[in-house]
C-alpha cells in the first residue's frame, strides 16, 4: 500500500501517525490468528512511545447502527476540520463531492464557497463554509423535538425522522448553514437503496432541514470526508482533537496544535460562543495567488464582512 493511501485511511495519536484498515499476515497474525487467514482485517497504529497496536476487525457487511448509536457519535474522539486560506484555489472540488456523495440538489450546496477581497490592493481569497458543528450550538437549543443533536465526538446532526420543519434551527444558526427541503426531493435509485441515516441524511424527506454532516459515517470508519480527501491543494485537514492530528488529501498528518499555533489558527465569528469545530489558517502568503497577482505573498487577514458569492 502506497504511503499516501495509508495515511488517508486513518488519522491516530498525538505524535502525528496515521492508521490504514490493511490486509495484515505475519505480524498481525501474532497478535490474532485469525487476521493471518485473510478472514479479518486490522487497524494498525503507532503510539506517541512507537508502539505497534493491532486493533483486529472483521470483515463482511456490519450491523445497522442504532438510534442511540448514531445519536452517540464515536468513543472518545473529537473530530475537528482545518481549513488554509492561504491554499485554498477555490476550484469548488469540495463542493461538487460534497454534492454528489450526498445526493445534494443542484438548488443548495452543504459547502459554499465565498469569494473574499480585503482592499483594491490585495489579491481575493476563498472561503469555504461548511457546518462548523459547534461545541456550543444554538441550533440544537431551539429544536423543540430533539431533531437536531450534537454528539460526543462533536458532530452536529439532523434526524430527519423527527424533523416537523418548524425551521427554528435555520433561524438560530448565525452561519446560515441549513437548506431546506420546500418540495417532494426526487431521490435517487442509489439515495433510496442505501436507507435513511442521519449520519448521510438521505434519502430526503419533504419539510425537514439538512446540513453538512462532517461525513459522520466516514469518519467512524477512519476515513476522511469527501471534501477533504478531494482537495487537489490540501487545503483541508480533519481529525481528532483528543488525538491532537489531522490529516490532509496529499497524506500529510501534522499536530493540530502546532499547526493552528504556528499558522495563527483562528475560528469564524468566534465572539459569538458558539465554539465551532472548524478552524482557519489566515491567508497570508497565499500559496493559491498567481505570479503578479495585486497582493500575492503579501499579509491578507481575513475581514468578516462583505462575503461574496
Amino acid at each position: 500500500m502506497e504511503r499516501r493511501d495509508f495515511l488517508r485511511a486513518g488519522l491516530v495519536t498525538a505524535g502525528g501517525v496515521a492508521a490504514g484498515t490493511v490486509a495484515v499476515t505475519e505480524l498481525a497474525g501474532r497478535t490474532n490468528p485469525g487476521i493471518a487467514t485473510g478472514t479479518e482485517e486490522a487497524t494498525l497504529a503507532l503510539t506517541a512511545d512507537g508502539e505497534l497496536v493491532v486493533t483486529p476487525a472483521r470483515t463482511g457487511p456490519k450491523a445497522p447502527l442504532t438510534s442511540a448509536e448514531v445519536r452517540r457519535g464515536v468513543p472518545g474522539k473529537k473530530w475537528v476540520m482545518v481549513i488554509d486560506l492561504a491554499s485554498c484555489d477555490g476550484c469548488g472540488n469540495c463542493t461538487n463531492e460534497c454534492a454528489k456523495a450526498h445526493f445534494v440538489p443542484g438548488d443548495r450546496e452543504w459547502l459554499r464557497l465565498f469569494k473574499m477581497k480585503d482592499s483594491a490592493s490585495t489579491a481575493p481569497y476563498w472561503f469555504p463554509r461548511p457546518c462548523f458543528h459547534c461545541d456550543n450550538p444554538p441550533c440544537t437549543r431551539v429544536c423543540p423535538v430533539g431533531a437536531t443533536f450534537k454528539r460526543a465526538d462533536g458532530i452536529v446532526l439532523i434526524d430527519n425522522e423527527r424533523c416537523i420543519g418548524c425551521r427554528f434551527c435555520m433561524a438560530a444558526c448565525p452561519y446560515s448553514a441549513r437548506s431546506f427541503n420546500w418540495s417532494h426531493p426526487g431521490n435517487s435509485p442509489a439515495a433510496n437503496a442505501k436507507g435513511y441515516s442521519p449520519e448521510w441524511g438521505y434519502p430526503r424527506k419533504v419539510g425537514t432541514a439538512e446540513k453538512c454532516d462532517f461525513c459522520a459515517d466516514m469518519a467512524r470508519d477512519g476515513k476522511l470526508p469527501h471534501c477533504v480527501g478531494t482537495c487537489s491543494m490540501g487545503a483541508m485537514w480533519f481529525g481528532d482533537a483528543n488525538e491532537d492530528a489531522v490529516t490532509n488529501s496529499k497524506g500529510d498528518t501534522v499536530r493540530l496544535s502546532q499547526l493552528l499555533r504556528d499558522r495563527a489558527g483562528f475560528r469564524y465569528m468566534e465572539e459569538l460562543g458558539t465554539k465551532p469545530s472548524v478552524y482557519y489558517l489566515p491567508p497570508d502568503n497565499r500559496r493559491s495567488a498567481a505570479p503578479g497577482e495585486p497582493g500575492a505573498n503579501r499579509s491578507n487577514p481575513l475581514r468578516r464582512v462583505d462575503l461574496q458569492r
